[in-house]
């Protein structure tokens, strides 16, 4: 028997023995022999207020959550656990479609990238919740930013949940998860170096090549030679290497190729592409080409 499967065994021996714990606090209630009185078919306001039965949330959220889901799962299912006391379902369930794994990734490493530099601050905050807000709608935003206030408390494991991200997602979504990451990084006004670095380690271990994570960085780092590094050329390159570099980068970063995660989505990847946009235009302006 591997460690895999012990893990996993003991995981479901712990929430077993978590849902049985709470049955029978539950049934040994006998609301006829209440001594405070209460009419049959009430808890016992004692045992609701200690809080007893709700500690139990999150360790049933997160041990389900591994098995099912991996390193994701488990941060997923402690957020849920911590705030609903298990209760993953209703508005508040988490929905295994592209949108939704797009969402939950979003969550994770935005708090990921959000405590590398040791402090959050408000203007990140603010930044995540518009973001949200905004792409999601204020339901399913106002939803999302209530677990990433829980994600915020949890310790990550940034290789294992990139690798994870970087096994079930399209390579043109996570090169969108990078657009999004240094908008985090840039809401302050300032590109903290721990912040970028942790950006780096995640795309590192997505699997996002260096040249397309430099390439990613120039929209927003800028540096002398920032257009050529979004395209991914040198100075030295022709002009027909920069018109074929952008019609390689163009394809690969169109829009289209995140249409699958709705229209919300598919407008932040537009303005990646439009950005890609503005590096040929200062190229050919800097070379006097029409």
């Amino acid at each position: 028997m591997g460690i895999g499967e012990i893990i996993v065994i003991i995981i479901i021996g712990i929430v077993l023995f978590a849902v049985l714990s709470m049955r029978k606090k539950q049934t040994g209630l006998n609301p006829e022999r209440n001594s405070e009185g209460s009419s049959p078919g009430q808890q016992d306001p004692g045992y609701q207020e200690s809080g007893r039965g709700r500690g139990y949330g999150k360790w049933i959220g997160g041990g389900l959550g591994w098995v099912f889901g991996g390193p994701i799962g488990v941060i997923l299912g402690l957020a849920l656990g911590s705030m609903f006391d298990g209760m993953n379902h209703g508005k508040f369930a988490y929905r295994g479609t592209p949108r939704g794994d797009f969402a939950m990734s979003l969550l994770i490493l935005s708090a990921t990238v959000m405590k590398a530099d040791k402090k959050i601050v408000r203007s990140e905050l603010d930044f995540v919740r518009n973001f949200f807000i905004g792409q999601f709608g204020e339901e399913e935003g106002t939803r999302l930013i209530l677990m990433l206030r829980e994600i915020l408390k949890q310790e990550v494991d940034v290789r294992e949940v990139s690798v994870q991200i970087g096994q079930y997602m399209d390579y043109p979504v996570r090169l969108q998860l990078m657009h999004y990451l240094f908008g985090i990084a840039a809401a302050d006004g300032y590109y903290h170096p721990d912040e970028v670095d942790m950006i780096g380690t995640i795309a590192g271990f997505m699997g996002i090549s260096s040249a397309d994570y430099a390439s990613v960085k120039a929209m927003f780092v800028k540096s002398t030679g920032w257009a050529y590094d979004v395209l991914e050329i040198t100075p030295s390159s022709t002009d027909e290497e920069l018109k074929k570099a952008y019609r390689e980068m163009a394809k690969k970063h169109h829009p289209d190729k995140v249409s699958n995660l709705g229209e919300d989505i598919k407008r932040a990847a537009t303005e990646k592409f439009q950005k890609i946009s503005a590096a040929y235009e200062e190229i050919k302006k800097q070379r006097g080409i029409n």
